[in-house]
């Protein structure tokens, strides 16, 4: 028996035969061509069909994965209109002669070197992304099939890693589970992986591939392989595979049932969405409603400023479907490690302290009316929060709500029907933190947004794999943070949720249970898991260990 070790990425159990995935090599001649004029056509014509290829891996991992972790498909698409690219591989195809294989290689290369030397970590990160596009160009160019990857049998898939677009090709019916040499559990490869619910174990630096075809279990629990495993253990992980498929349909029989303690305190279980097309999923999980809509990912899946009545169509089918449950719609939480073309942001050297959300809209208020505008009509349709990110300042919010105000009016004037939307802010940052007694005056509820809070209040950047050691997604300094907040919310009459990644930590479900939250807001596939611990607590009793060791971070 052999045994590989990593970082899992998903809790959960895959059994079968390996399958390792070589990728293409691309061994690519600096020759010369006479004409140019043909290679410059076989470009043209790659990348367009590239192009293709990556919205309808955008379509696909809507499907699969969800809106948010599509997003990257968009970015793969936009990234082959872009101008300077595509005019740095003609040049070496016109100017020098290249062909157009040689062209793509030296061209997006150039770019993602441009990418890696720039000094934040997530422009450095999406150096892999234009490699990956390229990848593709070059594919289509050599005739190389990228389709087989996995063969024809269910598998364990093991490879060095696994760019976006290899991860969203795979026949997830005959995907168990993803193994990599390389990667970081920040990756959108491994942000997929999560979304498609497939165990997957990064960094596991013993693949050989001697594995190739062996019968294998990956542990995720202990996020480890075992090649070749003992009698013992395939009985012992069978069974606890079992286990999970179990519980898994266990889950479903909890739709329609309340998110209520043994001992009777009830609390609100909301999903997370990036957009209308995540409907399905929060009706599919029976989400009481939604914490989170992320409504830039309306502007994000535009090459151009939305109108105000295509905001107002995206969030009035939302209300709409939902009614009578609650949609709170965060505004447009652009900059950082989301950024738009046609907003002509400038670049920053520390973008995750820069221009961004809030900041963004109140220093354009054209742009900010537009989406308030739409957001109060859509609010006639259904039971709407409007919740204003990146809040750090009493200031702040006085000011949104006076554009809010002078929105409404100029709506009251024009005889618009508009509903009486819910006002709240995400407390994100520790000046919120400190500020909460003022804030909670001003609004009706907070939401607590934990991966932004983490990443302000210990200075690690989320995003930075190199980061991973230092990072503590239980840091107490965050947890005290997060009862200051439920406790100032709750003494000026304002609720408090979760709407960050803690929410659905099963760890720390009761602890922030006893700290009094009211809401928490998650992804779609963690509602039933989440309902499953609330059900399971008893309030009235002694807390648990692991609750009594969080609770005295508190002290």
């Amino acid at each position: 028996m052999q045994v590989g070790t990593g970082i899992s990425i998903l809790n959960g159990i895959a059994i079968g035969k390996i399958k390792i995935f070589k990728a293409p090599t691309y061994e690519i001649s600096d020759s010369l061509v006479e004409d140019p004029i043909p290679e410059l056509d076989r470009y043209e014509k790659a990348r367009v069909k590239a192009q293709e290829q990556q919205n309808a891996l955008y379509k696909k991992a809507v499907k699969a994965a969800g809106e948010d972790s599509a997003g990257i498909f968009e970015f793969h698409a936009e990234m082959l209109d872009d101008d300077d690219l595509n005019d740095s591989v003609k040049s070496i195809i016109a100017d020098q002669k290249h062909t157009a294989e040689y062209a793509v290689k030296q061209g997006f290369a150039n770019m993602a070197q441009m990418f890696k030397e720039m000094d934040n970590p997530y422009f450095q990160a999406r150096s892999t992304d234009v490699i990956d596009v390229g990848n593709c160009v070059l594919d289509i160019l050599l005739g190389n099939d990228t389709e087989s990857m996995q063969g024809t049998e269910p598998c364990i898939l093991v490879a060095e890693d696994l760019a976006p677009s290899d991860t969203v090709k795979l026949d997830k019916s005959k995907l168990l589970g993803m193994i990599t040499r390389e990667g970081s559990s920040n990756s959108h490869t491994a942000i997929l992986a999560r979304s498609m619910n497939t165990p997957t174990l990064i960094q596991c630096k013993q693949i050989d591939d001697s594995w190739d075809g062996k019968f294998a279990i990956l542990d995720g629990y202990n996020s480890c392989v075992y090649v070749e495993p003992t009698q013992d253990l395939i009985d012992t992980l069978t069974a606890k595979h079992n286990e999970d498929l179990k519980k898994e349909a266990l889950l479903k029989e909890l739709k329609g049932k309340t998110n209520t303690t043994i001992d009777g305190r009830t609390i609100k279980v909301f999903a997370n969405i990036g957009g209308p097309q995540d409907i399905g999923a929060v009706q599919e999980n029976d989400a009481e409603g939604i914490g989170l809509f992320r409504s830039e990912f309306v502007y994000l899946g535009s090459t151009k400023e939305p109108t105000e009545d295509e905001q107002f169509e995206a969030y009035k089918r939302v209300v709409e479907t939902l009614a009578p449950k609650l949609v709170v719609i965060r505004t447009c939480d652009i900059g950082a490690d989301k950024t738009i073309d046609w907003m002509n942001l400038d670049h920053e050297t520390n973008p995750a302290l820069g221009y961004r959300a809030i900041r963004i809209c109140l220093t354009r208020k054209d742009f900010f009316k537009r989406q308030l505008r739409a957001l109060l009509r859509a609010s006639a349709y259904g039971n709407m929060g409007i919740m204003f990110p990146m809040i750090i300042s009493v200031r702040e919010v006085r000011e949104a709500k006076e554009i809010l105000a002078e929105c409404r009016r100029e709506l009251e004037n024009e005889n618009v029907k508009m509903g009486n939307p819910q006002i709240g802010i995400m407390v994100e940052t520790p000046a919120a933190v400190l500020c909460a007694d003022e804030l909670a005056e001003e609004v009706d509820f907070f939401s607590l947004g934990t991966n932004d809070l983490t990443q302000y209040t210990t200075a690690i950047d989320r995003v930075n794999a190199k980061l991973e050691p230092f990072a503590d997604s239980h840091h107490p300094a965050v947890l005290r943070e997060i009862k200051m907040t439920i406790d100032a919310g709750h003494r000026h009459n304002c609720w408090v949720g979760i709407c960050g990644e803690l929410g659905a930590d099963l760890a720390l479900t009761e602890t922030f249970l006893r700290m009094g939250i009211d809401e928490l807001s998650v992804n779609a596939k963690s509602v039933l898991p989440l309902r499953k611990e609330i059900r399971s607590i008893d309030l009235s009793k002694p807390m648990s260990e692991k609750a009594q060791k969080f609770m005295n971070y508190l002290k």
